[in-house]
């Protein structure tokens, strides 16, 4: 499966693709990889929003998961950069539990371009799976300009 490494504020990440689809993106440097022009198109991208300069990705996502997780992870997405939800908004949109949303959100492949760090505990930051747990997920809130509402 191809990949590819790259440095960022939040530590090495590993993105990897399979039939031209972005299926994983994980913390810390991976096997050695052979690279693709989606992979380099997906690091171009990353690197834009560490920079500030990408709101929106895009990028052919294909997480693996149940169909639930696909559903948490499909409305992830339409959460705008900049803004948050609690676990509990997701849950009312999809008719589930928040306790399962949050399942979903630590189960993601694809954190930062599906942005679980957008989600939210109803009384403050929440948890978060990634690399270095909430200290990665308030980095990316302050990056977006989102940080002040998680007070």
């Amino acid at each position: 499966m191809p990949s590819l490494s790259i440095p960022s504020p939040v530590g090495h990440l590993t993105i990897e693709e399979q039939d031209e689809e972005i299926v994983a993106i994980s913390w810390g440097n991976g096997r050695a990889g052979n690279g693709s022009p989606l992979l380099a198109e997906a690091a171009r991208q990353l690197q834009a929003y560490f920079d500030g300069k990408l709101s929106h990705f895009d990028l052919p996502l294909v997480p693996a998961g149940s169909s639930f997780e696909k559903r948490v992870w499909a409305a992830m997405q339409q959460i705008p950069y900049g803004e948050t939800r609690c676990y509990g908004d997701l849950a009312e949109a999809i008719g589930s539990a928040p306790r399962a949303v949050g399942g979903a959100c630590g189960h993601n492949p694809i954190p930062i371009v599906i942005p679980c760090h957008r989600v939210l505990a109803k009384g403050g930051i929440g948890g978060y799976s990634g690399s270095g747990g909430l200290d990665t997920k308030r980095t990316l809130l302050r990056l977006e300009g989102a940080l002040a509402e998680t007070s």
